[in-house]
């Protein structure tokens, strides 16, 4: 496979003006630590969806932050092809987030000091994940039902990373149920225990990703911290991220599910909160190009066999919304080769020159 293409940088402005545009806060870069953030619109990890390839495309396509699929902080897991995948940062531009998944806080701290010294610029902790397999082991959203261990993990990790001068995260749910949004306390906790930044998901564990986020509690956690703080949740437009920040008085958005499938959006959002713009959505036409960039460097990371089944879902995501995007999809999950997975595109998407680029590259555009 052909390596990964860059993408065009061309700067497109349209559309209604945001009112906060002007001399908002947002326009400038967000400091995490040691890094200037080229802008405040985050991706957010996600297991089996934000590995490196989709990392790439989301930053050329606007993101100014992106943090890789949890990774375990146990040793003995290390080594499996799964592990190794996640952990490859190959290409990827700084800073380099890694999120880490435990319970124990001293392989909490090694994991730290591990991929710290592999490559990682920062580390994030996840007390997000709702899976039943990672709660069943009191990991993910399930240790902020303890919040002394809560504490004590931000901790080990924040000591561990002192020596590379790399700044810890927090990503987290609003609390592990209705009766108990106790994402406030686990905040000042983690802000005393060294955390640079805090992302707050606004739904519970309990909720999954069913109902609709709130967010007071994120708003709260904003009030009660003077770290930087991040929105999560149901943020799937320019508008929506506006009113989520002006709603809770957030730092940043971080941006999950809404962009599988539309990488472009982390560019939209950031175009509106920056230039007070709306960049209209892309047509096939344009996106088809991103797509193939993609799959290049998917197919690269996993190989052929592999890569051939795990492309089946993003390739789902891009053509959901086309007017026979699901017989397409039931089609192009049959095939069995990269090189039919790519011809079918071209036949459905054609291989002419994109039209008016849409691409926003933020830094380039300053």
């Amino acid at each position: 496979m052909s390596a990964f293409r860059p993408l065009a940088r061309t700067v497109a402005f349209t559309g209604e003006a945001c009112p906060r545009a002007n001399g908002s806060p947002f326009a400038t870069p967000l400091q995490l630590g040691r890094f200037a953030l080229p802008n405040r619109v985050f991706a957010a990890p996600m297991a089996g969806v934000t590995d490196r390839p989709y990392r790439r495309l989301a930053r050329q396509l606007g993101a100014g932050y992106c943090v890789s699929e949890m990774v375990t902080s146990r040793a003995d897991l290390r080594d499996s092809l799964k592990t190794s995948r996640r952990a490859n940062h190959d290409g990827e531009a700084a800073p380099i987030a890694v999120q880490i998944v435990g319970t124990d806080p001293e392989q909490i701290a090694e994991a730290t000091r591990y991929n710290l010294e592999r490559g990682a610029d920062i580390i994030d902790i996840n007390m997000g994940c709702p899976a039943k397999k990672v709660c069943n082991r009191w990991a993910g959203s399930a240790l902020m039902q303890d919040e002394d261990l809560a504490a004590r993990l931000v901790e080990a990790a924040v000591q561990a990373a002192r020596p590379f001068d790399a700044p810890v995260t927090l990503k987290m749910r609003a609390g592990w149920c209705a009766q108990a949004r106790n994402a406030p306390r686990i905040a000042r906790l983690a802000e005393a225990a060294g955390a640079a930044m805090l992302v707050v998901h606004g739904r519970t564990r309990e909720q999954g990703y069913g109902g609709e986020a709130e967010y007071a509690t994120i708003a709260e956690v904003k009030r009660s911290v003077g770290i930087p703080v991040a929105a999560n949740g149901d943020i799937d437009a320019p508008h929506k991220a506006a009113a989520v920040l002006r709603a809770t008085g957030a730092d940043a958005v971080m941006i999950g599910r809404a962009a599988m499938g539309r990488p472009w959006l982390f560019g939209q959002i950031a175009a509106y909160l920056e230039h007070g713009t709306l960049l209209p959505d892309p047509a096939p036409a344009q996106w088809r190009d991103w797509l193939f960039a993609h799959l290049d460097d998917h197919y690269a990371l996993y190989g052929e066999a592999v890569g051939v089944r795990t492309a089946r879902k993003h390739v789902g995501w891009y053509v959901a919304n086309l007017a026979d995007g699901q017989t397409f999809r039931q089609h192009f999950n049959t095939l069995q080769t990269a090189a039919g997975q790519l011809a079918a595109l071209r036949g459905l998407l054609g291989e002419a020159e994109p039209s008016v680029p849409f691409i926003l590259p933020l830094a380039a555009a300053a």
